[in-house]
Order: structure tokens, then C-alpha cells, then sequence
């Protein structure tokens, strides 16, 4: 059903007395049944921080047929202060909103309207990358300021503080059973694992007791989880024996997981971040998966690994079927980077080499930073960037913007369209079934067509304050995400 489609039925069931609509959803407290949420920073003198929603089916703050002058919809109960970004979870009716300005994570009840998930606590200082799993169970966040990668098990209250200087990076699957942490400036990946009740036996003697693949057990007297570097094989994490070299990669950044779970595409984004060669490389996720009993198999030696370099960089990725679209910054001969989408076609049998495309030119952004990428109607693909004026573009009198949207009707050869620069593109949320997009651009909310990215009248959505991200609510599923 479009999302038009479930608005009309959302308006008639309310008037029936019924409280769901698509999916089995109950119908919010605003009553709208098309919702983007807004982080908002600094909205008064009395406030650094607000969660505004607004009615992405007629692009207003207020009631349909209202004076427009208030009251504006937005989450109650909920604290943030700074808030930097949305992991957006419609499947579960749930946001999880990171704020800079404190450090809080706050899960906001989408059904409810409200912070009643409540605030995650037990966090070890600033989180430079924080994701939540899907069942909301597990958070994994990295601290480089504080060099603790944290694992918290909120089904029972766990929480196991790892250290590993440099942390600033973590990715985990969909499925919430996979998480991989990145090191600035290290050619390695690490993952944590919960431990059997043996293996807390066996580990509890100190570093001296553990897989030479451990890098820290937490608690050290009695550790429920070990943090592993990942080495080849797995055997390390069984019998602490050890047989190959580290898995060696050229800085990398971030993993994107294939759409049946079993890969992790590793980025490495090379020159970007003050390497050699970009790169995407696969791994299996089976020996590193950190649920109990569920592991299997062993990691492949450096020379197995199934790679594939890209000229064009690689600092952030989305998976759609058989094709990954890598986005990444080439550094030019003059000393600037700009902006290139890869297209690489991954493996449909056991065995298939990774292929890319010639890179294509793309909106220019920070050397080594993740941008935003989510895919909207029309067959379009949209990516945002941050310092797109520091780029090859702006600095040589080329047309430059923050924001491109792509057109992957064709995904091996797609056609790219950079809109006008409006100012960093630091949240993109598409409104699907309404071919729409809402964004966050230079700190305030804009409307793009996915038909051809022209704008859409913003008059009635413009925030006060800072607008710094943006998720699209009611989303069919929590593919609808620019987080993961």
C-alpha cells in the first residue's frame, strides 16, 4: 500500500474508532499516519535540544485546516540536548537519538509519540558512532575520546567497557547478531563475542588465559564477553591456538552486510584517510557472530579474502540485491578530493570475484567521513555530504552541492543529477510512496522531488533552531535508515 493509500485509511478507521493502520500499527497521538521526525538543535533560548514531528502528507507543523500557529507536534518526555542523529526504526516503532551535547541516547516510543523507551545508560563517554540492534536489546558504542568500545545487553542490564585506543567507528547487521568496531589509522577489525560459561572458566586467569586473537575480556576475573581481533582461522577463540597472519586492511571505516546477513563487506577508505588503495572487501559473518551457539566456521587468511580495489574510495556503502553503490572521496592530483560513486557487483555463487564500475563523479565531502545514503522512490539513491565546499568542485569553479541524487533504475550504469548547494546535507529522509524527500541542509528542513530533485514548498515545515537530522517515521521498514 502507498503511503497515500495509508493515510486515507489511517483517517478512516479513526473515524471507525479504530486505532491501527498499515502493518498493524497504532495510530499516534497527532494522528498522522505520515510522519518525519526533526532533531533539532538549539530551538530557543531555553532549550539546546528538541524532537519536532511534522506531517510529511501535506508538509506542515500543525493540524491540517489549522491556523497554522500552533501548537507544533513533536515528542514529549524526551531529553536531548545537541542531537547529532536518528537511527530510524519503523519496523519497531522505534528512534534512537544520540545527543552531542550530553552523550545521551534516547529511545523515542514512535507508536506513543513519547521518550518512553527511556535513556540508555552505562555508556563510557562520548560515543563517536553508536548503533542499537533491532530488537533493541544490544548497543554497541565507540569512544575515541574515552578508547572504550562499550557492549551493553539491556535484556539484562550488562554492560562490558572494552578497551581499545582509537575506537571510533561501529557497524552492526541487521539482524542485531554481528558487530564490528574500527580503530583510526589501524589496519585491523574487531568484534565482540558473548562466552560460554566454560569459556569464562577458562578465561578468567588474565590476559595470560585468553585466545591470542582476545584483545580485552571484560570483567577480567570472570569475563561474560571477549573482544577479538579478527585473525585467521577462528580456532583462536576455541583453543588458543593460533595459525595465520592478522586480516590486514588499509584503514578501514565501516561494513555493509549482504541482504542474506552471511557477508560483511569491510570499506577500506585508503588515500582518504591516509592510506594506499580503497577497497571493499568480504567476510564472512558466521565465525564472528556474537550471539551464543550460533557461531560456525572460521574467518578466511589474508589471501582468501574475495576484494576489490576502487580509485573512486570507499567510506560508506548501500546493498541493494546483487549491487553495492560505495561512496568515497579520490584524492586529485592538485591535493583535493571529490566526491565518486562505485558500483560493485557482488558474488551470486561461491567462488565469483567482486567486479567494480569506473567511478562516478558525486557531490565532494570530508576525506574519511560517512555520509548519508538512502535509497527513495523512483529508482533514486540519495547521498548526502559535509564540506562539500572544501572539495575539487568548489575549489576549481565547477558546480558543487552537498546533496546528489542518483538514479539506479539501471544499478550498473546509473545517472547522476548533483543538486544546488544549499549547505552541509547532514540527514535525508525519504517520504516513500509520496516521492518525496526531506532534508536536513545548512540547519533547516527541505523538501526534494524524487522525480527530478527540484524543491518542493518548505514554508510550513521550517524549523527554529538548528535542524540537524531527519528520519521518515512510518516507513514501510527500517531499510528507510541512513545509520546502519
Amino acid at each position: 500500500m502507498s503511503a497515500a493509500g495509508s493515510l486515507v485509511v489511517a483517517v478512516a478507521l479513526a473515524g471507525c474508532g479504530t486505532t491501527t493502520y498499515f502493518a498493524g500499527r497504532t495510530l499516534p497521538p497527532s494522528g498522522l499516519a505520515n510522519r518525519v521526525l526533526i532533531a533539532i538543535q538549539n530551538p530557543s533560548a531555553l532549550s539546546t535540544g528538541g524532537l519536532e514531528v511534522v506531517d510529511a502528507f501535506y508538509d506542515i507543523r500543525y493540524k491540517y485546516n489549522s491556523t497554522n500557529t500552533g501548537p507544533a507536534f513533536s515528542i514529549s518526555g524526551a531529553s536531548v540536548k545537541l542531537p547529532i542523529s536518528i537511527q530510524n526504526l519503523p519496523d519497531e516503532q522505534s528512534g534512537a537519538v544520540y545527543s552531542s551535547g550530553d552523550g545521551s541516547y534516547v529511545i523515542v516510543n514512535y507508536a506513543k509519540e513519547t521518550g518512553s523507551g527511556g535513556t540508555v545508560s552505562g555508556l563510557n563517554g562520548a560515543s563517536s558512532s553508536i548503533v542499537i540492534s533491532r530488537s533493541l536489546s544490544f548497543v554497541f558504542s565507540a569512544s575515541q575520546q574515552s578508547q572504550v568500545l562499550t557492549v551493553l545487553n539491556r535484556s539484562n542490564g550488562s554492560g562490558y567497557p572494552f578497551s581499545l585506543p582509537g575506537v571510533y567507528r561501529v557497524s552492526v547487521n541487521r539482524g542485531g547478531s554481528v558487530a564490528l568496531a574500527f580503530v583510526q589509522n589501524s589496519p585491523y577489525v574487531y568484534y565482540p563475542r558473548q562466552l560460554t560459561a566454560a569459556q569464562t572458566l577458562a578465561y578468567s586467569g588474565g590476559p595470560t588465559t585468553w585466545p591470542k586473537a582476545a584483545v580485552d575480556c571484560e570483567p577480567q576475573t570472570g569475563p561474560g564477553w571477549c573482544l577479538f581481533q579478527a585473525q585467521s582461522p577462528d580456532h583462536t577463540d576455541a583453543t588458543g591456538n593460533y595459525y595465520g597472519a592478522p586480516l590486514a586492511f588499509d584503514h578501514p571505516v565501516k561494513a555493509v552486510f549482504s541482504a542474506d546477513g552471511g557477508t560483511a563487506y569491510i570499506l577500506s577508505c585508503g588515500p582518504e584517510c591516509g592510506g594506499t588503495a580503497a577497497s571493499v572487501s568480504a567476510l564472512p559473518v558466521a565465525p564472528m557472530i556474537f550471539l551464543l551457539g550460533q557461531q560456525s566456521g572460521s574467518l578466511p587468511t589474508q589471501g582468501a579474502i574475495s576484494s576489490v580495489n576502487l580509485p573512486g574510495g570507499a567510506s560508506n556503502a548501500l546493498v541493494d540485491g546483487s549491487a553495492m553503490f560505495v561512496v568515497g572521496q579520490q584524492k586529485m592530483s592538485d591535493g583535493l578530493f571529490g566526491g565518486y560513486l562505485s558500483v560493485v557487483t557482488l558474488p551470486t555463487s561461491t567462488g565469483t570475484a567482486l567486479t567494480a564500475s569506473v567511478p562516478i563523479s558525486i557531490s565532494d565531502g570530508a576525506p574519511g567521513a560517512v555520509s548519508r545514503m538512502v535509497q527513495g522512490d523512483d529508482n533514486t539513491l540519495w547521498i548526502g555530504m559535509q564540506q562539500c565546499t572544501n572539495g575539487e568542485r568548489a575549489n576549481h569553479s565547477l558546480p558543487y552541492g552537498c546533496l546528489t541524487m542518483v538514479n539506479i533504475a539501471t544499478p550498473t550504469s546509473p545517472t547522476v543529477k548533483l543538486l544546488p548547494y544549499i549547505g552541509n546535507a547532514t540527514g535525508i529522509a525519504p517520504v516513500t510512496g509520496l516521492h518525496k524527500v526531506y532534508t536536513a541542509e545548512n540547519g533547516q528542513i527541505y523538501i526534494h522531488s524524487s522525480v527530478d530533485g527540484s524543491l518542493l514548498d518548505n514554508q510550513f515545515v521550517t524549523v527554529t533552531g538548528t535542524a540537524y537530522d531527519v528520519a521518515y517515521m512510518d516507513a514501510l521498514s527500517d531499510d528507510n535508515n541512513t545509520v546502519y
